[in-house]
C-alpha cells in the first residue's frame, strides 16, 4: 500500500474539508472480523474535481457517493477515487474489516487468565483505514459520531461518553473535531473505577483479570490525574475540552500510551502485579501527565503534517516532567529524565539517522514514524527548557496560551508557533530556532580545571547553539561551588571554579542538551566520590557522562566498570540504580567488554548487586532494585532455585510473579530451566504476562535446539502477536555462545524483513530492533546489515531500526578497538 505523501495531503486539504464523520462498528461477528460503516460529510472547494478516500478492508459490500453507487473493485491499493465532486458531498462505505494481532488498527486479544476477549483501537499513525473509510491525514479533522454493536456482556468506551441504548448497542456522544489517528473504541468485559474532579468525570479501566491491581493502583493514579489537570489549567489557562477523561489499560499495546482525546490507552503492564519501586510509579505517573498534556498539544491543536510532530511530543515531554516535579510528590522527576530519557535521546543524536527537532524530513507518513524517537521527545523537551530560560517562564506560558487559543480544534506548524512565542518574547527567535530546533546534532561540553569551558559542535551538523547551564564542584560529597554559565562561543572562561574540588560537574543541574566530557581528575575520583554527592541531579549527570563516555569511546569500559562496582552499590536514588544497571547489563558488558572478559564482568556486576542488596534496608526501593539486578545477573544456582520455589525471598517480593519470572529467565540463560520447570511456573501464572514470560524463558535457553525453535517461532509463526514476538526476540539474544549465535546474524537480515507481510509497521520496527544481532560484535555483522539496508524491499521503519542498532554495534566495535 502506498504511504500518503506530504504533497498529496497538502493537495487534498486544499480541495476538501471534512464536516462530519459517522462510524458504525459491529464487533459481534466473531473473533476474526468486524463490520464497519462510515458516512462522511465533506465539502469541496472546486466542484467537479476528484480526490481519494483511504480504505483497507477485507471486503467492501457497498459504496455510494451522493447517492450514486461505486463498484467496490474501484478500490486500488487502499485508495478509492471520488470523482466529479459537488460543493457538498456524502460518501458511505460499508465494509468488513479484520481485527489485528500486531497492536495496530482494531486489536483483539484473548486473556489466557479467563479466555475473555478484549478489543481496542490504536489508529496511529496511518491505521485508521483498517477500521473505517476516511481521509487519513492529521489536518482533516472532524467531529465523530460513533455507534457500536458488541456482545451483550461487553463494556464499550471511546472518545465520546458511551451510553448503552439496548443490550449490546452503544452510542458514543459526538466529539469535538479529531484527527483520524486519535479515534478509538475499547470494548470487552472491562472493569472500571470512577471518580470526578473539577466537574470532569474520570474513569480508569482494565481487563477483568486485573481488577485487583486496578483497584489497588487507582487511588494513586487518580491523584496524579487530578494534580496534572490542575497544573495544566493553571499553566495553559485553557480548560480541558474533551468531556469525560477515561484511561484504559489494554493488552499488547505497542507504545507506552496513546493520547486519544477523552480515552487514553495505556499498556497494561503498568498496572504492576507485584512490588513496584518509586521509580516505576514515577514512570507511570509521568506517562499519565504526558498523555494529558497531549490533550492540549496534539489533540486540541494538532500538527499540520508529521514533520512537526515535535509540537506534540516535545511539549508533552516537557510539560509532563514540569507537572510531576511541581504538582505531584515526584519533585525529583528530572533525575529520571536525565538518566533515562536524555540517554535515549543522546543515542539517537549519535546515530546516522539523527534529525532536527522540528521540520524533520517526512516526505510521507511512514517515513515520519521513524522520527518518534529520543530527539522528538527528550531533546525537544530539553530545548524547550532552554527556551524558558531565554524568554522567562511567564512570557513562555503567555506564548503557549496564545498559540493554543488561536489554533484550537485546528492545526499548527513551526512558523505559527514561533510567531506566537516571538510576540510574547518581544524579540525574534529565528536564529535561536535555526540553532536549536532546525539543526540536528548534540554539542559536547567540557571544563578544564583552569576554568576553560569548551563547546564542540558535530562537524556534520554545524550550529552556533547558546547554552544556559551551571557548573558545580564537590569535595567529600559536599558542594563547594556552583556558578551559572552562558556559553555563547566555542570557548568561554568560567569564574568561580575551585581547582581543588574533587569532582567538577559541568551542566550540574542538567539544564541544557549536551553530552559531557569529564576532566581526568573527576573521572578518577568517581569510584569513591560519586555516591557521596548529595545532589541526585548532579549524580545523574555524572552517571550519564560515564555512560556516554563509554559509548563514544572516550572512557575505557574497564574504567566504567570500576565506577559501577564501586559507586553503584551505594547509589541512593532508585531511578539511577535501575537505569544505570540496565545500561551495564544490556549494553556495556555484553557489547563493549571484549568477549573473553564478559563472564568476569558479569560476575562483577552480580557482585555489586549482591553488595547493594545486602546493604539495603529490607523492603526498600533500593533493596527491590538490587534484588532484581541480582536475580538478572547471578549465577548462584542454589540461590536462584530457592527463589523460584519461594524460599528466602527478599522482603516485599513474596508471591511476586514477575520477580519469579526474572529468576526463571536467569536459570534459562544458564541452561537450568527445562520444559518441566517452565511449564510448572507457567501453570502457577496463567495470565498474559505469565504466558509471555514463559515464551521469553524458553527462547533464552542457550541450547542449539532451543535457539532453532525460538527463531522459527519468531520468523515463521504468523499467529504470534506483537507482544509474543517481542518476548521471543528479547529472550533469544540473552544467551548463547558467539559460535552458536553467529549464524543468526545472517538469518536476521534475511528473515526479519519478511515479517512485513503480516506484521504492521509500528510493531515490526520494534521487533527489528529487539531481534538485532547486537551480541555478535563483529565486522561480518556490520557488512551483513549494511548490505541488507541497501535492499529496496525493506520498509522505511525496518531500515531505520537496522541503522540505529548498527550504530550502537559500531560504537561497541570502536570502543573495543580503542581500548583493546
Amino acid at each position: 500500500m502506498p504511504s500518503l505523501t506530504r504533497e498529496e495531503a497538502r493537495q487534498r486539504a486544499l480541495l476538501i474539508t471534512v464536516d462530519r464523520m459517522e462510524v458504525d462498528l459491529d464487533l459481534d461477528r466473531g473473533a476474526e472480523h468486524f463490520g464497519s460503516t462510515a458516512r462522511i460529510s465533506f465539502s469541496c472547494s472546486t466542484p467537479g474535481e476528484a480526490t481519494f478516500l483511504d480504505l483497507r478492508s477485507t471486503s467492501t459490500e457497498s459504496i455510494t457517493l451522493n447517492g450514486v453507487a461505486i463498484a467496490p473493485d474501484a478500490i486500488v491499493d487502499g485508495r478509492l477515487t471520488l470523482a466529479d465532486l459537488s460543493s457538498e458531498n456524502t460518501v458511505e462505505v460499508v465494509s468488513t474489516m479484520a481485527y489485528s494481532r500486531d497492536g495496530q488498527g482494531l486489536h483483539r486479544s484473548t486473556d489466557p487468565a479467563d479466555d475473555e476477549d478484549y478489543v481496542y483501537g490504536h489508529l496511529f499513525l496511518d491505521a485508521a483505514p483498517t477500521v473505517f473509510a476516511c481521509f487519513d491525514q492529521p489536518d482533516l479533522k472532524a467531529p465523530y459520531s460513533v455507534t457500536v454493536r458488541a456482545p451483550q456482556e461487553w463494556v464499550v468506551l471511546g472518545n465520546g461518553r458511551a451510553t448503552q441504548i439496548a443490550p449490546g448497542q452503544w452510542e458514543l456522544s459526538e466529539t469535538l473535531p479529531l484527527a483520524t489517528y486519535f479515534v478509538t473504541v475499547c470494548a470487552g468485559p472491562y472493569v472500571s473505577v470512577r471518580d470526578e474532579h473539577d466537574g470532569i468525570p474520570l474513569g480508569i479501566h482494565a481487563r477483568r483479570s486485573l481488577q485487583r491491581e486496578l483497584e489497588a493502583h487507582a487511588p494513586q493514579m487518580f491523584e496524579v490525574t487530578k494534580q496534572s489537570l490542575d497544573h495544566y489549567h493553571r499553566t495553559f489557562d485553557v480548560r480541558y475540552p474533551f468531556g469525560d477523561y477515561d484511561q484504559v489499560f489494554v493488552p499488547e499495546f505497542n507504545a507506552g500510551a496513546m493520547e486519544n482525546p477523552g480515552c487514553v490507552t495505556f499498556r497494561d503492564p503498568m498496572l504492576f502485579r507485584g512490588a513496584a519501586t518509586r521509580e516505576q510509579i514515577l514512570q507511570r505517573s509521568n506517562t499519565i501527565a504526558h498523555e494529558m498534556a497531549h490533550m492540549w498539544f496534539g489533540d486540541l491543536v494538532t500538527m499540520r503534517w508529521w514533520g512537526d510532530l515535535w509540537l506534540n511530543e516535545s511539549f508533552a515531554e516537557f510539560m509532563a516532567y514540569t507537572a510531576t516535579s511541581r504538582a505531584t510528590e515526584f519533585t525529583d522527576s528530572w533525575v529520571e529524565f536525565g538518566i533515562a530519557r536524555k540517554q535515549w535521546g543522546y543515542a539517537a543524536e549519535r546515530a546516522p539517522s539523527t534529525h532536527p527537532v522540528a521540520g524533520s524530513p517526512a516526505p510521507d507518513a511512514q517515513s515520519a514514524l521513524a522520527n518518534f524517537d529520543g530527539i522528538s521527545y527528550a531533546k525537544g523537551a530539553s530545548v524547550l527548557r532552554q527556551l524558558v530560560t531565554l524568554m522567562g517562564e511567564a512570557a513562555f506560558n503567555d506564548g503557549v496560551t496564545a498559540y493554543l487559543r488561536s489554533h484550537e480544534h485546528g492545526n499548527g506548524e513551526l512558523s505559527e508557533f514561533l510567531a506566537a512565542m516571538e510576540e510574547a518574547h518581544g524579540a525574534p527567535l529565528d536564529e535561536w530556532s535555526r540553532a536549536w530546533l532546525e539543526t540536528a546534532g548534540v554539542d559536547v561540553i567540557a571544563l578544564d580545571r583552569d576554568g576553560t569551558m569548551t563547546r564542540t559542535t558535530p562537524e556534520a551538523h554545524p550550529a552556533d547553539r547558546p547554552h544556559s547551564l551551571d557548573v558545580a564542584g564537590f569535595t567529600d560529597g559536599t558542594e563547594v561551588f556552583r556558578t551559572a554559565v552562558t556559553l555563547d562561543a566555542p570557548q568561554e572562561g568560567v569564574d568561580g571554579v575551585t581547582r581543588d574540588a574533587t569532582v567538577v560537574v559541568p551542566n550540574a543541574s542538567d539544564l541544557t542538551w549536551a553530552m559531557i566530557d569529564l576532566d581526568d581528575a573527576t573521572l578518577a575520583a568517581l569510584p569513591t566520590e560519586l555516591s557521596r554527592i548529595t545532589d541526585p541531579i548532579a549524580r545523574s549527570v555524572l552517571w550519564g557522562a560515564v555512560l556516554t563516555g563509554v559509548f563514544r569511546s572516550t572512557v575505557d569500559p574497564r574504567v566504567g566498570l570500576d565506577v559501577f562496582t564501586a559507586a553503584w552499590p551505594h547509589e541512593s536514588h532508585d531511578a539511577l540504580m535501575a537505569r544505570v544497571a540496565l545500561a551495564y547489563i544490556e549494553r556495556i558488558v555484553p557489547q563493549f567488554v571484549p568477549a573473553g572478559l564478559v563472564d568476569a564482568a558479569e560476575s562483577r556486576v552480580a557482585g555489586a548487586a549482591l553488595m547493594a542488596f545486602q546493604g539495603a534496608q529490607q523492603g526498600s526501593d533500593r533493596a527491590l532494585v538490587a534484588a532484581r539486578v541480582l536475580a538478572s545477573t547471578s549465577t548462584d544456582e542454589d540461590r536462584l532455585l530457592a527463589w523460584v520455589d519461594g524460599h528466602n525471598l527478599p522482603a516485599g517480593l513474596e508471591g511476586d510473579a514477575d520477580f519469579r519470572w526474572t529468576v526463571v529467565r536467569s536459570l534459562a540463560r544458564l541452561g537450568l530451566a527445562d520444559d518441566a520447570l517452565i511449564a510448572r511456573i507457567e501453570g502457577d501464572d496463567t495470565t498474559l504476562s505469565g504466558h509471555l514470560a514463559a515464551l521469553s524463558a524458553r527462547a533464552a535457553r542457550p541450547g542449539i535446539p532451543d535457539k532453532q525453535w525460538a527463531w522459527a517461532e519468531l520468523t515463521t509463526n504468523r499467529e504470534r502477536s506483537n507482544y509474543e514476538l517481542n518476548a521471543l526476540a528479547t529472550g533469544f539474544w540473552s544467551s548463547g555462545s558467539p559460535e552458536d549465535l553467529r549464524p543468526y546474524a545472517a538469518r536476521y537480515v534475511s528473515d526479519i524483513p519478511h515479517l512485513a507481510q503480516w506484521v504492521g509497521a509500528d510493531a515490526l520496527d520494534r521487533v527489528a530492533a529487539l531481534a538485532f544481532p547486537a551480541r555478535v560484535v563483529e565486522v561480518e555483522t556490520v557488512d551483513l546489515v549494511r548490505e541488507a539496508m541497501a535492499r529496496p524491499d525493506l520498509t522505511a521503519g525496518v531500515r531505520r531500526s537496522m541503522s540505529d542498532e548498527l550504530s550502537k554495534l559500531e560504537e561497541a566495535r570502536a570502543s573495543r578497538a580503542r581500548w583493546a
